[in-house]
């Protein structure tokens, strides 16, 4: 396995792949890996020749006040996880190497950007999608693997790949789950055993929301409800939102109506540490489908 730290020797690396025929499969990480950065790896490793994962903590996506000092890392035991994937080739730059100076140039990506997440990190999305960008032109033509968790992320580098001709065909794979139902992040090493034990109640409270459309419940604001009052019975929670959103365009929806794909997305404080959750929903003829994600 590779494991290179400059973008010199990253594009060299993913050149070579393609002109031996090679396609080339890409993971975008922030590192501390787990059991759903492994899902990308296996996605990746399944469609494409020379997998790429990148490890780079980025500064411009977080804002002031924010973790990105204390963000957990752990280089070495990302390097051994993707080492048992068999991924080809590790790019762990320092943020020097990324931003020899500050970025003048930054990649803003309107309207899905704002609501849900965007509204409390105003500039989060701008630093996804500037070093996203960055990666993308980097790496060159590929297929790169982003986690369904993220749903407002995935949508805003689809759109940002689509709207800018870049040659990458973004993929999103299922989220992936605790067996109590704990969406999986590198954020949940901040939870102390109380709060660990509290923080299920958010897949609860959408999997409340979601049942209630099995059900036969379209109305958006019913649903919202559902999942403030599941959340509610856990004190130490504190809900930031919930949405229900058409899952392409992320348009706030207020009554479902016919069919389609939905998202029900929300973000919750458990003490200092922020969590986000969602589930999909489609509706074809009457007929109700939750995508809950899976368990590890």
């Amino acid at each position: 396995m590779l494991h290179l730290q400059t973008v010199a020797d990253l594009r060299a690396a993913c050149d070579r792949a393609r002109a031996g025929g090679h396609s080339v499969g890409l993971v975008p990480t922030m590192g501390f890996l787990h059991a759903g950065h492994r899902s990308l790896m296996r996605a990746a490793r399944a469609g494409c020749d020379f997998v790429v994962v990148t490890i780079f903590v980025n500064p411009l996506q977080f804002g002031p006040g924010e973790d990105l000092d204390r963000y957990p890392r752990d280089l070495a035991g990302d390097l051994a996880q993707c080492e048992e994937e068999q991924v080809d080739c590790v790019f762990a730059p320092a943020a020097r190497e990324m931003y020899p100076s500050a970025p003048l140039t930054t990649v803003h990506v309107a309207r899905l950007t704002e609501g849900m997440c965007g509204a409390a990190r105003p500039t989060h999305f701008d630093g996804v999608t500037t070093v996203v960008a960055k990666l993308f032109a980097i790496v060159g033509p590929c297929t790169a693997y982003f986690g369904r968790k993220d749903a407002q992320q995935l949508a805003v580098v689809r759109r940002m790949a689509e709207d800018l001709n870049l040659p990458v065909t973004v993929v999103g794979c299922p989220l992936v789950r605790e067996a109590d139902g704990l969406a999986l992040s590198s954020r949940n090493a901040y939870l102390d055993p109380e709060e660990r034990a509290a923080a299920p109640v958010l897949f609860a409270a959408l999997r409340a929301a979601g049942d209630a459309v099995v059900a036969g419940e379209r109305d958006a604001q019913r649903l919202r409800a559902i999942v403030r009052e599941t959340v509610a019975k856990e004190p130490s929670v504190a809900l930031e939102y919930v949405d229900v959103r058409d899952a392409q365009g992320l348009e706030p929806v207020a009554t479902i109506d016919g069919d389609g794909e939905l998202l029900v997305a929300l973000a919750a404080r458990i003490g200092a540490t922020r969590l986000i959750d969602n589930i999909g929903i489609s509706i074809r003829g009457g007929d109700v489908a939750l995508d809950l994600g899976r368990t590890v």
